[in-house]
């Protein structure tokens, strides 16, 4: 220590200290917010980018103004579902865009019963005709028929996704009404295809006869096949015999277990004792599971790392308590249903006949 340092002050030293801890401190604080955005743009980067993707592609077709418009009418109406699924506890993904298709969101658990998944169903609509409207009123307003074109259109996609078919909205509301409806949907499906002339929409419906055939005919009693599939990667032993890697058809039973978290998360956890690797699968909902196969084994790589696929193979029972939803709830659902299908029908006539948009 030189003869000038050791003539400074004890407090200036202290309170030299303290700043360079005050400041180390402060970046700390710093980085962990600047983590924080981080995660946050990982969080929303996906969605934005297929958003933008999507205005992009649309402004190839119609003027950037509608496409903005479009985009954003999906999001609202999007964003009704995803307060739909909060205010019931069901975890969903953030929306995703895809042109000419639409947008969607994931649900990462099931519902718990019929009057919940109608719940999340008819959220979507509710926000996107709540959308509409704000175009309509600002066609009004502004005496722009770009806004006019939007109102139109957001009524219209909202009306179709009510339609009493899975797995449009409509197919999900109607189960907590009266699965009758279905049968509407079944039987309405060829007439409305006609009207709309849609190939997206004729694809979505025989999907839909598909599920009614193994729901109602075909899996009737015996449950749903249904199976997860998880990849992943572990050490390997050198010790073990070349031999045992036996190429993708590479293929056995491992011993697991299945349980449910306090969440209502539905876990199945497996274990290949050769590798001593323990993992776990994440079940959309609960289900019975036959069994778990280890698949498309990989030899080790350079790092001396093992990749691997596992299934599970198992059954879907739902349960008739499913669809016991109480009468008053029946009620207040198919009223809010039918007149929110009825508000949709009028609204796209009355745009129309009124000619508040021009001809194409």
């Amino acid at each position: 220590m030189s003869e000038l340092e050791r003539n400074i002050p004890n407090k200036n030293r202290k309170a030299r200290g303290s700043g360079t801890w005050a400041a180390g401190a402060g970046l700390l604080v710093l980085l962990s917010k600047f983590k924080t955005l981080l995660l946050l743009l990982l969080k929303i980067g996906k969605p934005l980018i297929t958003m933008l993707v999507s205005i992009g592609v649309y402004a190839i077709v119609y003027p950037w103004t509608f496409a903005v418009g479009f985009v954003l009418l999906l999001f609202v109406h999007e964003m009704g579902h995803v307060w739909a699924a909060r205010r019931a506890g069901v975890p969903v993904s953030a929306p995703m865009f895809i042109p000419f298709v639409g947008a969607l969101i994931t649900m990462k658990r099931h519902p718990k019963d019929a009057l919940t998944e109608a719940k999340l169903g008819i959220g979507g609509p509710l926000l996107g005709t709540a959308g509409a409207f704000a175009c309509y009123a600002a066609g009004w307003w502004s005496g722009q028929e770009i806004w006019f074109a939007l109102a139109y259109i957001g009524f219209f996609l909202n009306l179709i996704n009510l339609l009493p078919i899975h797995p449009l909205d409509g197919g999900r509301v109607v189960g907590a009404v009266s699965r009758w409806l279905w049968l509407v949907g079944v039987i309405a499906g060829p007439f409305i295809l006609w009207n709309i002339g849609s190939f997206l929409f004729f694809v979505i419906w025989l999907m839909f006869l598909w599920e009614m055939y193994k729901r109602f005919i075909r899996d009737r009693g015996k449950g749903e096949s249904y199976e997860v599939v998880g990849e992943y990667r572990a050490a390997a032993d050198p010790a073990m015999p070349s031999w045992y890697w036996a190429g993708e058809a590479h293929q056995r039973e491992l011993p697991f277990t299945a349980y449910c978290r306090l969440d209502g998360t539905h876990i199945v956890e497996f274990w290949w004792e050769p590798l001593s690797f323990r993992g776990e699968l994440e079940l959309s909902q609960s289900c019975t599971i036959d069994r778990v196969m280890l698949t498309k084994v990989q030899p080790p790589d350079e790092n001396g790392e093992v990749s691997f696929k596992v299934r599970t193979e198992g059954r879907l029972y739902r349960s008739e308590h499913y669809y016991e939803v109480p009468l008053l709830a029946r009620i207040r659902m198919g009223i809010l249903y039918g007149g929110l299908v009825a508000v949709l029908l009028y609204m796209t006539w009355h745009i129309d006949v009124a000619g508040l948009i021009p001809a194409a």
